[in-house]
């Protein structure tokens, strides 16, 4: 049996983990006109100089959402691109993907969500972050990487 303080830490991890993904909810039912046709060039973050930032909530759906592939690391990239594309330029945790890929500026997709359209849920993923004992969102690579490790 676990002691109760790491059973305690555990329900706190799972019930901000259900947060990450009640903001996620809440974001597809918003109005918001979004055509993704999963083309992935958001993904190529040395192309477009864009990289999304996680909050730790988030890196730990996604690290999670890895996992489940069979996964205990990222695929390795040396071409600029998210660390969470298959061989096949495909995303490995589409369903799970973190806040900023869902809100991205695409512009194939419709461009990005204003910011003032999505601050609401931002804070939430801010708040979630604290309860975790996150420091502020990290650019993806990193943020993936910490959440696999544990840290």
């Amino acid at each position: 049996m676990k002691p109760r303080a790491t059973q305690s830490m555990l329900a706190v991890e799972r019930a901000a983990l259900d947060g990450v993904a009640a903001v996620y909810r809440e974001l597809a039912e918003r109005p918001v006109e979004r055509a993704c046709t999963l083309r992935t060039e958001c993904c190529r973050f040395r192309l477009t100089g864009m990289v999304p930032y996680l909050t730790r909530g988030e890196a730990l759906v996604a690290a999670r959402a890895l996992r489940r592939t069979g996964r205990v690391k990222a695929p390795a990239r040396d071409d600029g691109a998210c660390p969470l594309l298959d061989e096949g330029g495909r995303c490995l945790v589409y369903e799970s993907r973190p806040f900023g890929c869902r809100t991205h500026f695409c512009s194939a997709a419709g461009g990005p969500y204003a910011r003032t359209e999505v601050i609401d849920l931002i804070r939430r993923l801010e708040e979630i972050d604290a309860i975790l004992g996150g420091d502020g969102a990290r650019p993806l690579p990193d943020a993936l990487v910490r959440a696999l490790r544990g840290k």
